[in-house]
């Protein structure tokens, strides 16, 4: 489904640079000066609408959160519940993920969110993927070394690529779940994405991991 092009959604995201980033590389290292508190760092990728990282963010005011979409259109509306409701750690970065080494330091990130992400179900199109090897090496350098990567999908397909994935990766698994909802007092903090709401209440199952990447001590161990 083509995206739909929403007129002066870049100006408006503009002239909010309190709340939106904008491609702006000066931040790479000093995320914590423009936050109210300084403490760790999660980030999502692909934040769609908003509505996850903003309950995220009014749940755990001890965490700063970053949203990250790529499409004004879509960060945009984002923007628009941050606007009318503003949070002290909650802000966006208008970027791609596949250049978030540009943005953020080696290390300066704690968790990384990929919730309910484009699965690219050809086989041509599995570098787009945002559980690709490349974009791994991505997380890995900007994670913390006890940094967490946490992927939420209703696509079995994708779920279980990504656990081929991250395991030839080296990654060490802290969850697995091939039905998120099976049993709420299992997660009792999870917080739904719009996707995740729409596709639960269709009876499909939630699909959740979790991981963490080895250290130099122990890929040297592998």
């Amino acid at each position: 489904m083509r995206l739909r092009k929403i007129p002066q959604a870049g100006e408006y995201i503009r002239s909010y640079p309190e709340f939106a980033i904008v491609e702006n590389t000066d931040l790479k290292g000093n995320w914590q000066t423009i936050f109210a508190d300084k403490q760790q760092i999660h980030i999502e990728i692909g934040m769609g609408k908003g509505g996850f990282i903003n309950e995220m963010a009014r749940l755990a005011p001890d965490i700063n959160f970053i949203g990250i979409e790529m499409y004004d259109s879509v960060l945009l509306k984002a923007l628009k519940k941050l606007v009318e409701n503003p949070l002290p750690n909650l802000r966006l970065l208008h970027a791609n993920a596949a250049n978030l080494t540009k943005f953020f330091a080696k290390g300066e990130v704690s968790k990384v969110y990929l919730n309910f992400c484009d699965p690219w179900p050809k086989s041509r199109h599995a570098k787009r993927r945002l559980t690709y090897k490349d974009f791994l090496a991505v997380y890995q350098e900007i994670l913390k070394d006890d940094g967490m990567l946490q992927l939420k999908t209703d696509n079995r397909s994708l779920f279980e690529y990504s656990l081929l994935v991250l395991n030839h990766y080296g990654m060490k698994f802290a969850d697995v779940s091939l039905d998120l909802h099976a049993d709420p007092n299992a997660y009792p903090d999870n917080v739904m994405t719009e996707y995740e709401r729409k596709f639960h209440g269709l009876g499909q199952p939630i699909y959740l991991l979790a991981a963490t990447f080895c250290s130099e001590k122990e890929a040297l161990n592998i």
